[in-house]
């Protein structure tokens, strides 16, 4: 009987996991633990001789500047991509569409949409599919607010736990404490090599957009918003640098295919430094390869949809923390 607290620890991480997929509350989750990591790893630089006033003090004023930051940084970036990014993207994509339904074969050409409202219908499909996932507007958007302020409040009211003297704990709470730390710190190591990994495939691009394009007199539209979009989907491992490149090729193939070409081929150079780094960066925090991060993703977002798809990197090393702990791989 021994075991019967982790097993039962074990059982409700489960289920948790399942809840926050099933109810959509993955935004909240995400926001509380990136609260509770960035003011832990902020905390740690706090002089030692501080009273424990002055550390509580301190350490107050530092949960509330992340979350301030946070939902600056979060409300910035929407607000930007909003008002910047959609409509014009939206608009490019359907010129370059236009120039390649008369250059490719019929049975390719027929399945490109022929208007820019064609192309809205079909990605109103995908969103439709998601829809629930991540609509901002109404009702909707205010609860998803909601959720993040509320993920946001008790990240960092456990960090501020997280430096008070340690309790003993009831066997059961102990169990369940554990199972916590050791989603933090699968939380923590792929969110920060994947920023190391999303940061060099930002800085390449950047360099490609904005100054060898225009050393060959090339200049892209909406080079800015390319390179957030970058930097925002490298945050997902492998398939978000494939999404980025993507859209760069298909804005570069509207100038001309000479210009899609080379963005094609530096781009695809780009992602294979990407399995390099990716093996050494993420493969050495999480003992993960590529390969099978790319799995999780693909089972979970066939389970789970987009939630799921988010969730997969973090909720598998949390899993092969766990098995590796109990020497079971």
């Amino acid at each position: 009987m021994t075991n019967t607290p982790a097993a039962v620890s074990y059982l409700l991480a489960a289920a948790l996991v399942l809840a926050v997929l099933h109810f959509k509350l993955l935004p909240a989750v995400i926001a509380g633990l990136v609260v509770y990591v960035l003011t832990t790893q902020l905390a740690r630089r706090l002089p030692k001789h501080w009273t424990r006033v002055a550390r509580e003090v301190a350490l107050a004023a530092l949960v509330t500047s992340v979350m301030l930051a946070v939902l600056g940084a979060g409300f910035g970036l929407w607000s930007f991509l909003r008002g910047h990014g959609l409509a014009a993207l939206m608009a490019a994509a359907a010129g370059t569409l236009d120039r390649l339904r008369l250059v490719l074969p019929p049975d390719f050409a027929d399945a490109i949409p022929t208007t820019v409202e064609d192309l809205r219908q079909q990605v109103a499909v995908v969103l439709r599919q998601y829809g629930t996932e991540i609509s901002v507007v109404g009702l909707e958007g205010v609860k998803l607010f909601a959720h993040l302020f509320l993920g946001m409040v008790i990240g960092g009211m456990a960090s501020l736990h997280h430096f008070r003297e340690k309790e003993e704990w009831p066997p059961l709470a102990g169990a369940l404490h554990l199972r916590v730390v050791a989603l933090v710190d699968a939380f923590e190591k792929v969110v920060f090599a994947q920023l190391s990994i999303s940061l060099l495939n930002t800085v390449l691009t950047a360099i490609f957009l904005l100054v060898l394009f225009p050393l060959f007199g090339v200049v892209l539209p909406m080079r800015t918003v390319l390179i957030v979009l970058t930097f925002l989907c490298g945050m997902l491992p492998v398939v978000g640098n494939l999404l980025s490149n993507l859209v760069i090729v298909l804005i570069s193939l509207g100038m001309s295919p000479g210009i899609g070409a080379a963005s094609l081929a530096f781009l695809v150079a780009i992602h294979k430094l990407e399995y390099f780094t990716n093996a050494k960066i993420v493969g050495g925090k999480v003992h993960a390869s590529a390969w099978e991060l790319l799995c999780s993703m693909l089972l979970m977002e066939a389970i789970f949809g987009l939630g799921g798809l988010v969730a997969a990197p973090v909720v598998y090393a949390w899993v092969k923390s766990e098995l590796k702990a109990k020497e079971l791989i």
